[in-house]
């Protein structure tokens, strides 16, 4: 059973699993934070497996109105785990690179302890918690800048504004791992097909800029695009960024998952996919 069935992660679990009967859930179809209907969701569909790719992920709108991202993003979690405790199904649930302050000077491990500095950070580390005391079968997979095909993410807005403008500012001193999204589903499935339950983080190989990510695409997809490094200060979003959010995917590694490919290797077949949609 998926939850959050038609964003960009969402999809790509669905077709991870096209070979099982999936039961693929959006948010019309059950609110996760709606303790009797995700109880009735998994009592009427009795899954193996539950995963929960729902979450509020307007970072910037979260500092202005938290209360959307606590409900989706922490009690949401809370339902789902205790729902999936009451009938002992296994569940994998995602949380976020923003659960660290970024002021490592190496990739954060599954050990280093949590400090979120913006509300979204902070509502997805309460997320992480309400499930460890709810649901003994769990994975928790942090990844990190996530991108789907068909979907709204920085890759696609990017290419947009790059098209449209010729132009572009990028921010040049926050620094993550690139994650696609069948890459990570993919990873997920092995990683569920065990039973070596804990906090994982996954993430495609490699790290970069999102101004280095930028110019990449633009190269790759042969567009002539200026494009300019700033600093976050200058970006002036409302919630505060990490500026290192590189996670260490060596729990995953141990558990026995290969190595997802590097970011500079998933990109061609992101952009041939979007680009066909």
């Amino acid at each position: 059973m998926v939850t959050g069935a038609s964003g960009q992660l969402g999809r790509a679990l669905v077709e991870a699993y096209a070979d099982a009967d999936v039961v693929a859930l959006t948010h019309a179809d059950m609110d996760i934070a709606d303790e009797a209907a995700v109880r009735s969701a998994v009592r009427e569909h009795e899954p193996d497996l539950v995963l929960n790719a729902a979450a509020y992920t307007a970072v910037d709108l979260c500092e202005h109105d938290p209360e959307p991202a606590w409900r989706t993003n922490a009690t949401g979690p809370w339902a789902l785990g205790r729902a999936c405790a009451l009938w002992d199904v296994p569940i994998v649930h995602f949380s976020t690179d923003y659960i660290f302050d970024g002021t490592s000077d190496r990739p954060y491990t599954e050990f280093d302890a949590p400090n979120p500095q913006s509300v979204y950070g902070r509502t997805k580390l309460a997320g992480e918690q309400l499930l460890r005391q709810t649901a003994r079968r769990h994975f928790i997979v942090r990844t990190s800048w996530l991108h789907g095909a068909g979907s709204a993410n920085f890759l696609s807005t990017m290419l947009r504004l790059g098209r449209q403008r010729g132009e572009v500012r990028v921010v040049a001193d926050q620094r993550g791992s690139p994650t696609f999204t069948p890459d990570l589903a993919a990873a997920v499935r092995a990683l569920a097909a065990t039973d070596r339950y804990g906090t994982y983080h996954l993430t495609n190989a490699g790290a970069c800029t999102w101004f280095e990510l930028a110019t990449a695409a633009y190269e790759l997809a042969g567009l002539d695009v200026t494009c300019e490094p700033i600093d976050t200060a200058t970006f002036g979003a409302s919630a505060p960024r990490p500026a290192n959010s590189v996670l260490d995917n060596r729990m995953a590694q141990l558990a026995g998952v290969a190595p997802m490919p590097t970011w500079k290797d998933a990109l061609p077949a992101w952009l041939s996919s979007s680009q066909l949609r």
